[in-house]
Parts: structure tokens; sequence; C-alpha cells
């Protein structure tokens, strides 16, 4: 049974062609240097630089791999699991709370806001690393798992998509709710955020990549070996250039970063419909 409200299926014709090789060749591009990635973590060492280009190992060894876990990686990844899972819900529920009152709620000034909070996408967040860093080591909370949370529980971009969402929310169900004499917090809760399924989903998606692959955050933050998170503890197996065992460090490295890569990819081959439909909601209404 097809979905109330989708769109019909249409057929490719010929002018559709380019746009599909196109997009083809492009997918081709950005996927090679990861097949790359994962063919040399499957190496071994002396297979690492060949005269001719390998895509596929000769001999596969996960050697490499068990180099990786001989270093405290577990521990790396519940830091990297309780800090990205964490400051995603809170920067989820906070940006949808958030899109919600700028779309749906009449105050003055809402529109200014929002444009000061597009306004704040332009500024890097490295400019605030150092103001940061003093202020948690003078609080006591440096290598803390609050310091790796806080910082990351507001992002203009999760506002972004959950005002374009809301924007086009029916007003029908909130004038309803307001008959039945629910009041904002709760037609928000039970009505608007269930409701809001692509981009919470895409929202996440986005979010928990960012926190899940940040690096110079918690590299400055965290000076306790058990503190570290995945990004930082994998940054120990960069080869280092000059060295006789540079070859074998490139194959650990890849297999590093493979293992780095999967938490992210799993989620978004879970989530990719949903995550498209999000995105592409957020562009409906400026």
């Amino acid at each position: 049974m097809a979905e109330v409200g989708a769109a019909p299926a249409r057929r490719l014709g010929l002018p559709d062609l380019p746009i599909w090789l196109l997009g083809t060749v492009l997918a081709l591009l950005w996927g090679a240097p990861f097949l790359w990635m994962v063919s040399t973590s499957l190496k071994p060492a002396d297979q690492v630089m060949t005269p001719v280009i390998e895509w596929i190992p000769r001999e596969i060894t996960f050697e490499n791999y068990a180099k990786v876990f001989r270093y405290p990686v577990l521990t790396w990844a519940l830091n990297s699991v309780i800090q990205a899972v964490v400051a995603t819900g809170l920067c989820v529920l906070f940006g949808a709370m958030a899109g919600y009152a700028l779309a749906r709620l009449p105050f003055p000034g809402r529109r200014a806001l929002f444009a000061l909070f597009l306004a704040v996408l332009m500024i890097p967040s490295e400019i605030a690393v150092v103001p940061l860093l003093l202020a948690f080591i003078k609080a006591g909370l440096a290598s803390t798992y609050a310091a790796l949370i806080l910082p990351q529980i507001g992002n203009v971009l999760a506002v972004y998509i959950f005002r374009q969402h809301y924007l086009t929310f029916p007003k029908e169900l909130e004038e309803a709710a307001l008959v039945d004499g629910a009041g904002r917090f709760k037609i928000f809760f039970t009505i608007a955020l269930p409701l809001a399924r692509a981009p919470l989903i895409a929202t996440t998606v986005i979010l928990f990549t960012l926190n899940w692959n940040n690096f110079l955050w918690p590299l400055l933050v965290t000076f306790d070996e058990s503190m570290k998170t995945m990004p930082v503890g994998m940054a120990a197996f960069a080869p280092v250039v000059g060295t006789h065992t540079q070859l074998e460090g490139y194959a650990v490295a890849m297999a590093a970063v493979t293992i780095l890569c999967i938490p992210s990819i799993a989620l978004f081959l879970l989530t990719q419909r949903h995550f498209i439909q999000g995105i592409a909601l957020g562009g409906v209404k400026g």
C-alpha cells in the first residue's frame, strides 16, 4: 500500500541519463578513498606500497586490526558513545524546541533572532576553543564527560532544520489541541515532536556524525588516558614518516580509521530514507 501523500513514481527517460551517469561517476569518486582505506587495512605491510595500484589485496590479513585492539580501543569507544549519544540527544531536543518556537510562536524579533542564529554558522568554532578550555579547567571539569558533552549541545544547524520543518506544520492540529486546553509544551511533546520524524532522524544522523568524529575539543580537554575518545585515541596510529615501520604504520592507521567510520556509516545506512526526506524538507520554505 502506497504511503499517503507520497509522490507518484516517475519513469526515467533519456534526458535523465546524463544526470544519472554524472551522479554515478561522482559516487564512485566519493567512494574510491573509502574502498582504498578498507583495502589497505587488509594488506600486509609489504603490499601497501606497490608499483601497480591494487584495489583488491593479494593476501588478506587481519593482523592490522589485531594491533589496533592491543590498545584500550573499547574504553575509547565507550567514551565516544557516551559523549556522542548524550550530546546528540540533548542537541536534537533543544534544537527542536528552539526551531518550534521560532516557527510557531509569535514573539517580537523572532526573524532577527533567527538571522542571528544563521550568522553564527559563519563563525569558526575554533574561536571559542581557548576560552572554553580555560573555563572548564578553572571549573575543575577537565577530563570529564561534562567537558566532552556540554559544549556540543548547542548547534544552530539543528535549529535551522526543525524551524524549516515547523514552518509547514498544520495549524489545525495546534488549534484543536489549544481548544482542548493543551499548553505549548504539551502540544510540542505530544504532537509536534512525534510528527517530525524525518527532520528528527536527519538531525540525529548529522549531529551524531559530528560528535563522533569530533577531534580538536576532546584532544584539548582530556588529560587522562581513560577519558580519550575514539578520534583522539586513533590518532596515535598515524605513521611516522621516515621510519622503518612506516609501511606497517599506514596499514594499521587504515585499520584504525576503518573502525572509527563504522558507527557513522551504519547509522546512515539504517536511516538513509528518512535522512534524505529530512534534508529535503529543510529547504521547503524560508
